[in-house]
């Protein structure tokens, strides 16, 4: 059936290019000197995840050079408690790869930009995102907010992804039938499996994964974003 409207994820499809940001945020960790080997650096990853999610440190006035700051002061707190970093060095290395982070970031949402709003020509455009309630404030601060029609931001809505609910939502947002949605997301799990679920098409960006291995799957896929014109036919 012909797309009619698209929906996008966030993290990891816009602000990466594709890879998942354990890889960006360990580059960061390598560039301030912070000693760590990968069983401990996940461990600090996924702990500072956890407390994002369970603790109100994100706030919806925080751009995402705050919310790396924070991210990585807690991430690094943690390695601290385990006897593997110095309490004293935490303030001034959070902010070091927070920076390096954030122009990680800035740099690939800027090329991300142009394809969006080439894109929001010819399409509708809704941002279905798992995030902490600040994803607008991000999306104004790096300038693609006014790209989409629509924000569906799971701290907002209430429903997470993998749950498909979240991507109703943003079909509702459409107004269009599922079938008629294309879903671009970093992940299967959490983008591409839900979003077939409900019947949606989707578009698969392969990048780095986890476990450090390139994410593959049967549907289609691409690996730069600006492969998305090929794929919808449609001119650059």
């Amino acid at each position: 059936m012909e797309i009619k409207g698209i929906i996008f994820d966030y993290g990891g499809t816009l602000d990466t290019g594709g890879d998942h940001w354990s890889h960006v945020i360990r580059e960061g960790w390598n560039k301030a000197g912070v000693a760590a080997n990968d069983a401990l650096f996940r461990e600090s990853y996924v702990y500072g995840e956890r407390e994002l999610e369970r603790t109100l440190h994100i706030l919806p006035h925080h751009n995402f050079g705050d919310l790396l700051y924070i991210k990585m002061q807690i991430e690094l707190g943690y390695l601290a408690g385990t006897g593997n970093f110095p309490p004293a060095q935490i303030d001034e290395k959070a902010r070091e790869i927070a920076t390096y982070c954030y122009e990680v970031a800035k740099e690939n949402v800027s090329k991300s930009k142009e394809v969006l709003e080439k894109l929001a020509e010819k399409y509708p455009l809704v941002l279905v995102s798992n995030f902490y309630g600040n994803i607008e404030t991000v999306l104004e601060d790096f300038g693609i907010l006014h790209c989409f029609k629509k924000v569906v931001e799971s701290a907002k809505v209430g429903v997470r992804k993998p749950d498909s609910g979240i991507f109703e939502l943003g079909v509702k947002a459409l107004g269009l039938s599922p079938e008629e949605v294309l879903v671009v997301g970093d992940s299967v799990k959490n983008d591409i499996d839900p979003a077939k679920k409900i019947g949606c098409q989707t578009l698969l960006i392969e990048g780095k994964g986890w476990d450090d291995t390139p994410l593959k799957h049967e549907g289609a896929a691409i690996r730069n974003l600006d492969e998305i014109f090929g794929f919808l036919e449609v001119p650059n």
